[in-house]
């Protein structure tokens, strides 16, 4: 019986023992687990996870994008272990050869640190242009390329609104879920708080009678200069002449007016040729924007600079300056000017 007894007692012993190493072992196997880098993974990879995706389905598209690391029954006792079992959250993780552990994968995942990108709408851009550029985003989700601008702007909640200059020149960043019209959404809504803030710090006798004005002389002060200090001068020359009921006689609106037969020239007789947006043949402002005005121009048009100037035109330097003039007779001199300088450095025009 003692025989017996002593048996029992030492095959309990090296059961204990047994099943220490092995919990050592399975405890020095996880350690190692959590903190291993991921392998297997190409440069640039990432890990996409989708609505309704569970933790034993993300895994699997782990597994395929080539990760061995790790039985799964071991995620998902990390995963329980982080908080973030049940709690993944939709998006694109980065996946970083030797950097990306177990741990800071499903930490990302629980907290929804996902891949951002970023998108600008560059300040002048015509509708035209930021269609062309969201079209060329990537990974944006595409949904707008088969609406004209009326159903876009019924899209974005703004029916019967002409799409120019209705949305906000700025970065924006999106992720893979995103969408244009997402981008588009933002970007006029944006666009409407910037043009409120204008409008709300106005100068008192800005010769403007609604947003809508402001908004579209803008559009026009933005595509005449790309030089910011220079905004509200020319602000100024548009506003003067408002007021004493000159023409705007401005080259960018008939150039927008002009649309797809523009050719990188204007001559005399696209001056002539009469348009909703010859500012050389009709008074006043055109009947919409013709460019995307940035928060500068904004508020340019909304406090122009103080002057008696009512020309002006560019230096012809390759500075992008202008030089403003008070007189016809002013304004001729800085124009002969300006063709000296040209014909000097690019032969006659």
């Amino acid at each position: 019986m003692s025989r017996l007894k002593s048996g029992i007692g030492i095959f309990f012993v090296l059961s204990a023992l047994l099943a220490g190493a092995f919990a050592f072992w399975a405890y020095d196997r996880y350690t190692k687990f959590v903190q291993a880098p991921l392998t297997g993974i190409d440069a640039g990879e990432s890990l996409v996870v989708e609505r309704g995706d569970t933790l034993p389905r993300v895994l699997s598209r782990l597994r395929a994008l080539g990760v061995r690391e790790g039985h799964n029954l071991e995620w998902q006792l990390l995963a329980r272990q982080l908080g973030a079992a049940g709690k993944i959250q939709v998006g694109e993780y980065a996946l970083e050869a030797g950097t990306t552990t177990p741990r800071s994968l499903l930490e990302r995942m629980r907290d929804g640190k996902v891949i951002s990108y970023r998108f600008t709408l560059v300040e002048g851009w015509n509708i035209r242009e930021l269609r062309a550029a969201l079209a060329k985003a990537t990974p944006l989700k595409q949904t707008i390329t088969q609406l004209d601008d009326a159903a876009l702007m019924r899209a974005i909640g703004k029916p019967g609104l002409h799409p120019e200059g209705r949305f906000l020149p700025e970065t924006y960043v999106y992720t893979r879920q995103d969408s244009d019209l997402d981008i588009l959404k933002r970007a006029n809504a944006d666009l409407e708080k910037a043009l409120d803030a204008a409008w709300q710090a106005r100068a008192s006798d800005v010769p403007l009678k609604t947003k809508e004005e402001a908004l579209i002389l803008a559009s026009i002060v933005e595509k005449e200069t790309g030089i910011a200090s220079e905004r509200p001068q020319i602000a100024g020359v548009f506003a003067r002449r408002l007021k004493l009921g000159m023409r705007l006689q401005t080259d960018p609106t008939v150039i927008y007016g002009m649309g797809s037969a523009y050719a990188g020239n204007i001559r005399k007789t696209d001056l002539l040729a009469d348009t909703p947006y010859n500012t050389y043949t009709r008074d006043g402002l055109p009947p919409t924007p013709i460019a995307m005005p940035g928060k500068d121009a904004l508020f340019a048009a909304t406090k122009p600079a103080a002057g008696d100037a009512l020309f002006f035109v560019a230096v012809g330097d390759g500075s992008g300056r202008h030089v403003f003039t008070r007189t016809l007779d002013e304004h001729a001199a800085a124009v002969r000017a300006y063709i000296n300088r040209y014909r000097a450095q690019y032969g006659p025009k």
